[in-house]
């Protein structure tokens, strides 16, 4: 069996991807710097779980710092899985630093990483909102990357050149990962699905930025952690959408969430954010084609999951800091 390296492994599809490989066999070594781009509960209930399997080891370090280098000295990785990044579209346009640290500092250690131990495929997660504010729908990977609308998605942009400069000086397997919205258990509090659900089984008014006629292409947790996996395969340099196959407003979210759970919200509108997309949708001709990738969760199915998660976490997660 193989040995991996996922850094953001406390994260939300850091954990779970980590959990399936280690459940085929593998074994799995995990950075995160744990920090408090949300609420921190989540990243500590993720790691508790994965800290039970005896195929995984954690370093509670930080991958922008780079002496971070110098901890995996005399290790062999059959692919490094890049998942870590500071959080937040919103949060990247008050301190773009901290973004431009972890995102492009840190994916330049871990290429470094990769380079030293001889760590087979690098795996970069990247974004949907790198194509910026109008492109063709659904969105291809051969669409425009360079029109960026916040220092979050031009830091991505930042780390997907370093890669590409990596695979041709080195000859580095490099793949990049256009994640689109991403949900599911244990998913991040301050997403809209996660937001949603506590906000309306608690009975707390559901804020919605707009009115709610944007919308979002979703893929469940266990899709977008199947087509990682999928992706450690070799394939030279390669830049593959992953999810946003099925799109829905986030007001007729609203109303999925209300039939699943049996319960009415209560809903704010506020003023649109300018760092917001309108909407994505990607197209996933390309990771069908090069993965063989094909999602199993539909919305419906994905989030009533969700809810069943919340309904069984319900004593601590209904404290969860969502804002």
């Amino acid at each position: 069996m193989s040995n991996y390296l996922v850094t953001g492994a406390a994260g939300f599809i850091g954990a779970r991807t980590s959990e399936i490989l280690i459940g085929q066999g593998h074994t799995v070594s995990g950075i995160d710097n744990m920090n408090d781009a949300y609420d921190p509960r989540m990243k500590e209930y993720r790691l508790k779980k994965l800290q039970s399997n005896a195929g995984f080891t954690f370093h509670r370090a930080d991958i922008s710092h780079k002496d971070v280098i110098s901890l995996f000295d005399g290790q062999k990785f059959d692919g490094v899985i890049n998942l870590a990044a500071r959080a937040g579209v919103r949060f990247s346009v008050e301190n773009p630093w901290v973004f431009v640290e972890s995102n492009v500092t840190g994916t330049l250690n871990m290429l470094e990483v990769c380079r030293q131990t001889g760590g087979g495929t690098f795996i970069l997660a990247s974004t949907s909102s790198i194509y910026g504010a109008n492109p063709p729908y659904p969105t291809p990977e051969s669409a425009s990357s360079s029109e960026p609308l916040q220092p979050y998605a031009a830091s991505k942009k930042g780390a997907e050149a370093m890669l590409h400069a990596y695979h041709h000086l080195y000859d580095l397997n490099t793949t990049v990962l256009r994640f689109f919205t991403v949900y599911g258990p244990a998913g991040r509090p301050d997403l809209a699905l996660f937001r949603f659900v506590q906000w309306i089984l608690e009975g707390r008014p559901v804020q919605i930025y707009g009115d709610g006629d944007q919308s979002r292409g979703f893929t469940y947790i266990d899709d977008i952690s199947r087509g990682i996996i999928a992706a450690l395969k070799p394939l030279g340099h390669q830049i593959i959408n992953l999810g946003g196959h099925e799109v829905i407003s986030i007001n007729a979210l609203v109303t999925l969430i209300e039939d699943l759970t049996g319960k009415k919200a209560t809903v704010q509108h506020g003023p649109p954010n300018p760092a917001d997309m309108f909407t994505n949708w990607a197209d996933v001709t390309k990771a069908r084609e090069l993965l063989g990738w094909t999602p199993e969760y539909d919305m419906r199915a994905g989030t009533q999951k969700l809810i069943e998660w919340y309904l069984a976490e319900r004593s601590w997660a209904k404290e969860v800091l969502t804002a």
